[in-house]
């Protein structure tokens, strides 16, 4: 497809979305908003100026889309700029000191031993568990679509989840996944979201919602050792090369160190939360974007009918069209919808002077919707990730983050979606049922207000 071209007839999409306030909120209206969806508590200003400034709860608090100050946060100067004792309240129940939590050395040492599972190579020997998962997944949504509107964003959080549970343990999911769905959402709702305390207190000092979380935490922690052990009950006869055989069998290049059985525990809490959440979300919101545009799910259906059903080699080559539209839905949906750093010492961004303890926010969200950064930046419009497109502004793309902690399970996320997305829309011709609209409402990850219901129909 011609990076310049749109499918014939096409016409300009713009989804729906809350509209920002006009001005700066209250403190108290802006720890509300941002409590129940972390999109809406940011003015207009937010996304025209690249660096805006706000006093809350006695700290300075910057919005940084400037693209040097950028850099200089994630990439330049990370030793100065840490996770919030907020953040790390809210995410270490779930993910204990695994990657996404730990700092400094113990980081680092992760890094240096996960890197190799994530390699090109080891992302490739994963593919054929996501496509066997998926032709499952269309085959059980067929079914469903016979009596009538389906709740795709449920099936699609079962298709990441048992993906999951194949690339990483090579274990059959449905024996677990209802319980592991109900104990992520019960978390994300009642203990996922930042209270008054988590963001007055230091991470030293208890804060009353602690306690349920430390009591969620042992749940959590029991699930995750059940299903390793289903997993090794199987024995090495019945796996080949999963994650969790990387992960084990994974040595620190400089010590020759492994992990132990806890480290092994957070890792894999870590992958199961970041690897199939953020691409439920994902292609859910891809499949809404499509719906809503059925000249550019015509043209994805079309390029998924060509390149044929084996995809276990050369997808990428075959399916541009289809990353674009996971390219384009993560600028418009990031899962991750804010990076938020507290400085450890002073320093200047962007021409602001910083204090030890001001906070920084970099806001894929915003940052992606910048007026100042894209053209158009409300539409959808996959041209714009096609190749032979203009490049994309310095800076200003990051589903994944930057730097040294971008998401070290980025490829693996990538393929996942498009091939995902491509068996879908090859399969179905989908339209979305009554016309409420889908809204984001981020906390955690970047999640549709309400489920949809999709109509179906065998292409």
């Amino acid at each position: 497809m011609d990076a310049h071209a749109a499918p014939a007839g096409t016409s300009r999409l713009v989804p729906p979305v809350p509209e920002p306030p006009e001005h700066d909120l209250s403190m108290l209206r802006f720890i509300a908003a941002i409590r129940t969806n972390g999109t809406a508590g940011w003015s207009k200003r937010a996304y025209e100026e690249l660096v805006s400034r706000r006093s809350l709860l006695g700290r300075s608090n910057l919005m940084v889309s400037d693209p040097d100050g950028i850099r200089h946060v994630l990439v330049d100067n990370v030793p100065n700029y840490r996770r919030t004792p907020a953040s790390v309240r809210v995410l270490r129940p779930m993910l204990g000191d695994g990657l996404l939590i730990s700092e400094g050395q113990a980081w680092r040492r992760q890094r240096r031993v996960l890197a190799p599972a994530f390699t090109p190579r080891a992302v490739e020997v994963l593919v054929p568990h996501i496509l066997s998962a998926t032709n499952e997944a269309i085959a059980r949504v067929a079914a469903a679509a016979e009596a009538g509107p389906v709740d795709l964003f449920d099936a699609l959080q079962h298709l990441a989840l048992e993906i999951a549970g194949r690339t990483m343990f090579s274990v059959d999911m449905r024996r677990h996944g209802e319980r592991l769905r109900q104990m992520i959402a019960a978390y994300q709702t009642r203990l996922g979201r930042p209270h008054l305390p988590d963001l007055l207190l230091p991470l030293r000092w208890p804060a009353p919602h602690d306690i349920p979380r430390a009591l969620f935490r042992r749940r959590w922690v029991r699930f995750l050792d059940e299903v390793i052990a289903a997993r090794e009950a199987k024995g090495d006869t019945a796996t080949s090369g999963d994650l969790l055989d990387l992960l084990v069998a994974a040595r620190d290049s400089e010590t020759g160190e492994g992990f132990t059985r806890e480290q092994l525990r957070d890792q894999v809490a870590t992958m199961i939360m970041a690897g199939h959440e953020t691409t439920a979300v994902t292609l859910l919101w891809a499949a809404y974007l499509l719906a809503l545009s059925p000249e550019w799910q015509d043209a994805v259906a079309e390029e998924a009918q060509e390149a044929g059903a084996d995809l276990e080699m050369g997808w990428e080559d075959r399916l541009p069209l289809t990353r674009a539209v996971i390219d384009e839905t993560l600028r418009l949906y990031p899962p991750a919808h804010i990076i938020v750093r507290m400085a450890q010492g002073p320093d200047v961004v962007a021409g602001q002077a910083i204090a030890a303890g001001d906070v920084v926010a970099i806001s894929p969200w915003i940052l992606h919707r910048h007026r100042r950064l894209w053209l158009d930046p409300a539409a959808f419009d996959p041209r714009r990730f096609l190749p032979g497109a203009p490049a994309i502004p310095r800076m200003a793309y990051l589903p994944f983050g930057v730097g040294p902690r971008i998401c070290i399970g980025a490829q693996f996320a990538l393929a996942e979606a498009t091939l995902a997305l491509a068996k879908l829309a090859g399969a179905f011709r989908m339209t979305i049922e009554g016309t409420r609209p889908v809204l984001p409402a981020a906390v955690v990850t970047t999640q549709p207000d309400h489920a949809p219901g999709f109509r179906l129909s065998r292409r």
